[in-house]
């Protein structure tokens, strides 16, 4: 068979695969798309009967109402310090200990490993109870350490997981090399092994980041008095009411809070695709 002949079999199903992909991202792009619309829409048209997917008049008081919320730039603050420690920290932490399992031999390491896994498969809902009598006792309620240390510990087992299949694909010849010319093993571990894992710290930064950012769940449990340790997915219960819910304000906080993930994103986008498709090779 041909080349032209083959090129014209493929062509049906490459551009069935276009198709699809097209349908789901615009399936995903929607709600993205309805939610910043809504932020923008007036009161009058969100609360129209006749829901319509555009607006020929649109309006910032959504906005307007959001930014005049009492405490809500020291909401993003909080999310910000919250989700920046937690990042750092956790793809420090992770890639020291994804390079011990990798590179040394000690007992109980493969066991160490199953735990990674085992410790992803625990419902974060069947710890909150736990971790907040913990946190309790350690004097950590209505704290930023409250929430930066759970985030930290449920990040680390996949950061270390994920990273460990980077350090594995990292030659051993090129670590017995930098030895040999008088490298130490502190400097080979910065310098050489850590630029070559990177796309893989960002690709685990990502998770933790975005996992982090968008967490209500232990904000609402362990920050229980003290509103001023408030992160920003808090301040969106300042727009539900009894008596009839703000859907503008929600929504346009809800846009507000999306802008920094995007950002993070682009400003992560190169070295996330590298770190998705795989590690370094021989």
């Amino acid at each position: 068979m041909s080349t032209r002949t083959l090129l014209r079999v493929r062509r049906p199903g490459r551009l069935a695969a276009e198709a699809a992909a097209l349908v789901i991202a615009v399936a995903v792009a929607f709600p993205l798309y309805w939610m910043v619309l809504s932020a923008f829409k007036p009161a009058g048209e969100i609360q129209s009967t006749e829901a319509r997917p555009w607006t020929l008049a649109p309006s910032l008081d959504s906005f307007r109402r959001v930014f005049e919320q009492q405490d809500f730039g020291r909401y993003f603050l909080n999310s910000l310090v919250v989700a920046g420690t937690v990042v750092i920290a956790s793809a420090l932490i992770a890639f020291l200990a994804a390079t011990a399992v990798t590179r040394f031999r000690f007992r109980f390491r493969t066991t160490l490993l199953i735990m990674f896994l085992v410790a992803q498969m625990v419902p974060v809902e069947a710890l909150t109870i736990p971790l907040f009598f913990l946190m309790r006792d350690f004097g950590q309620l209505n704290t930023l350490g409250s929430l930066i240390l759970p985030h930290l510990a449920f990040s680390l087992p996949f950061a270390i997981w994920m990273l460990r299949g980077f350090v594995k694909a990292v030659p051993e010849a090129l670590e017995e090399a930098a030895y040999i010319d008088g490298a130490s093993r502190t400097r080979f571990l910065w310098q050489i092994l850590f630029p070559l894992v990177f796309p893989g710290l960002v690709a685990t930064s990502v998770f933790s980041f975005i996992s982090t950012w968008n967490d209500f769940l232990f904000a609402k449990s362990f920050i229980i008095s003290d509103t001023s340790q408030s992160t920003l997915p808090m301040a969106l219960l300042v727009f539900f009411k009894p008596d009839e819910n703000d859907w503008g304000g929600i929504m346009a906080a809800s846009t507000v809070m999306t802008v920094p993930v995007l950002v993070f994103f682009v400003l992560v986008q190169r070295r996330l695709v590298s770190g998705l498709g795989g590690a370094v090779k021989d």
